[in-house]
């Protein structure tokens, strides 16, 4: 029979043991859930304001395969040894009914413990607990990178047949899909204004749009003819709405300048005003152009808003791969991606106000571009094969469809309510289910 005294002693060893075991485990546990959950946004926010343990933080999460293996690691070793501890402790407790009874006992005091209740609190205030437990952590796994390193090779060796390979540097999702994905929740739940969500939405895209995806279409440019008459290129002049005119010779394709409005009245000016002058009869508009700026329609927006902001200029003429005029765009197109529609006192056509029907459909203009309606509706329609809405259908379709056809496409109804000739000019579009 064991003495009492060295029983009783061996007892409050082992639970002591057990009980720091346990905090081990929940510390392990609250700092795999803080470090992981933290934002590398945020923690970079508290370095530059001198927090020292979220500069740590942000170098453990460096390396989330090192990371996690090492919490793990640690985790599953406080783990298993309190409940052996435990198993042994009820054994000689209880006899032959120790172990069942330890196992209830130890993963009700894990779970509720050193599982949910750490995870619970560390994930309310994932930065501020980070911070606090980056430099434990990091001895923690400075002191278990021999093991780390081995269970690392082994991982890596069972993922390897089955295509995976795993960088240190790795991050699950990107910077920016991290800001979408955080502005899609936040609209989803009211936090974040539909207007706020486009405006940052459309700042974040332009590095992934091209040009040929918001150009004005050739078809719809309006152009001054250098052989027209000098009282028809300034009445055409002060009856634009626009500042800034394409000048061709001969034909449409053949643009040869961009006229400025300032400087055609610049030149007016001069050949009207004084006993001498020459008179609107000597104007010729090549004097006034400027030399035309062309772009290829592949450039990406973001692109080619660095360039007019470097060049001075807020006009250029797209072409294709063969040099063919495709259309023209502006910095004030670029802008209105990011802001939407920018109207001022010579714009004639207001912004399509899109109101549903009484069946929930909404009639739009088949020149009006999928992302355009998918940011008024919320809509998800897909841009990768064709830029506008009538676009889409004649891609879908595989033909011109006549007025009154129907196609049902990507959850959608779509009608056509008018053509004209080859062009798609209205269409009504409701969603399915």
């Amino acid at each position: 029979m064991p003495d009492t005294a060295s029983f009783d002693l061996s007892f409050w060893i082992s639970a002591a043991a057990i009980l720091f075991l346990l905090i081990c485990s929940a510390f392990f546990s609250g700092s795999e859930t803080a470090l992981t959950a933290a934002s590398r946004g945020k923690l970079r926010s508290a370095v530059d304001r001198g927090d020292r343990g979220a500069e740590g933080a942000l170098r453990l999460k460096e390396d989330n395969e090192r990371l996690i293996g090492g919490i793990l690691l640690g985790n599953n070793l406080a783990n298993i040894l309190a409940t052996s501890l435990a198993t042994a402790l009820f054994t000689a407790l209880l006899g032959e009914h120790g172990v069942a009874a330890a196992t209830l006992i130890m993963t009700a005091l894990v779970l509720i413990f050193a599982e949910v209740l750490p995870k619970t609190y560390a994930i309310n205030a994932p930065e501020r607990t980070a911070s606090l437990v980056a430099r434990p952590i990091s001895l923690v796994i400075a002191v278990l990178s021999p093991v780390v390193m081995l269970v690392r090779a082994i991982v890596r060796g069972v993922l390897r047949p089955f295509g995976v390979r795993i960088s240190p540097e790795a991050q699950m999702l990107s910077v920016q899909e991290e800001i979408v994905g955080a502005l899609s929740l936040g609209h989803s739940e009211g936090v974040v204004e539909k207007e706020h969500r486009d405006r940052l939405l459309g700042a974040l895209d332009l590095h992934e749009r091209t040009v040929e995806e918001i150009m004005l279409h050739r078809s719809g440019i309006e152009m001054i003819d250098a052989d027209a008459e000098p009282e028809a290129i300034l009445s055409q002049a002060l009856q634009s709405s626009h500042t800034r005119l394409p000048v061709f010779r001969a034909e449409k394709e053949n643009v040869i300048g961009v006229v400025h409005a300032k400087d055609l009245l610049r030149a007016m000016d001069r050949l009207m005003r004084g006993e001498n002058a020459p008179g609107l009869a000597a104007f010729k508009v090549t004097d006034v152009a400027n030399p035309p700026y062309f772009v290829p329609e592949t450039a990406t927006l973001d692109d080619q808003m660095r360039e007019f902001l470097r060049r001075h200029t807020h006009f250029a003429l797209v072409v294709d791969e063969y040099g063919a005029l495709q259309g023209l765009i502006t910095l004030e197109d670029i802008l209105e991606e990011i802001v939407g529609e920018i109207a001022d006192e010579f714009d004639t056509e207001e912004a399509p106000d899109l109101k549903p029907g009484a069946d929930g459909s909404y009639l739009v203009d088949g020149a009006m571009t999928i992302r355009d309606l998918n940011r008024a509706t919320d809509w998800n329609l897909p841009d990768d094969e064709a830029n506008t809405i009538a676009g889409l259908v004649i891609h879908e379709a595989q033909t011109i469809p006549a007025v009154g056809q129907r196609f049902s496409f990507h959850g959608f109804r779509f009608e056509v309510a008018a053509r004209e000739r080859n062009r798609l000019t209205r269409l009504k579009i409701r969603k399915l289910g």
